[in-house]
């Protein structure tokens, strides 16, 4: 994973969970997005959807399972960027 691609996609994921979050939430790679970001189901999914389209690649659903911080969904994120 290049740090620049991972760094790209902090700042879209941070950027799009901010609009999603409370304003007085500072939210960085290590922000829980269930705990700290109350994002349910439907924002996940929204989200997702958001990350798709920017990146042109498709998550798998069941992937997303093991995945509760800002940096694991970068991770995640990143790994299916660079296998396509």
């Amino acid at each position: 994973m290049t740090n620049n691609n991972y760094d790209e996609i902090i700042e879209l994921l941070c950027d799009r969970l901010g609009s999603l979050a409370n304003a007085d939430v500072n939210i960085t790679a290590e922000t829980n997005l269930i705990s700290e970001l109350s994002i349910d189901s439907i924002k996940l999914l929204n989200l997702i959807m958001e990350i798709e389209d920017a990146f042109d690649i498709s998550i798998p659903i069941n992937a997303l399972a093991d995945v509760q911080t800002v940096h694991e969904l970068a991770s995640l994120i990143s790994k299916i960027k660079s296998a396509s």
